[in-house]
């Protein structure tokens, strides 16, 4: 086949796979949901998509300076609505990319409430030796929180 063919062929096969993570390890359990192999979780932040009917979400892991893996929504509890309260990771803090707002990566999952991201605490997920898994009930539950996520 000729290169200048192949090309289209690969991102038509690239749109084409499942979104459930950005070239990492994560997969979707038979439930639907969110597996995330713990091996890869370092102290800079992992994002994970995952798609929730036509709405695409993002997951955020970091392993915490306690050695803690602590897991949110990549989507700030006040500025969601904006379509750019979402972060990104300078060092060891995460910042808010609609308003600024930043905040130790030791705090992840820790806080509620404020321009922080949502946690995803220990009632919606289930942890072992080597994986999180993140339930489908509670990213459904989350969806409206991305409605307008990354599009402004």
């Amino acid at each position: 086949m000729r290169r200048h063919m192949l090309v289209p062929l690969l991102l038509a096969a690239a749109l084409a796979a499942p979104v459930t993570g950005f070239a990492r390890g994560a997969t979707l359990t038979p439930a639907g949901d969110l597996k995330i192999p713990k091996k890869e979780i370092t102290e800079v932040a992992s994002f994970y998509q995952y798609k929730a009917g036509n709405v695409l979400m993002e997951v955020l892991a970091v392993r915490a300076p306690d050695a803690t893996i602590r897991t949110a929504l990549n989507t700030c509890q006040i500025c969601y609505s904006s379509g750019r309260g979402f972060y990104t990771q300078q060092g060891d803090v995460l910042v808010c990319n609609n308003c600024g707002n930043r905040f130790k990566v030791s705090q992840v999952e820790r806080i509620k409430g404020g321009c922080n991201p949502v946690p995803i605490t220990g009632e919606w997920k289930i942890e072992d030796a080597d994986f999180i898994v993140i339930s489908k009930a509670f990213l459904e539950q989350a969806k409206p929180l991305f409605l307008n996520w990354k599009k402004r």
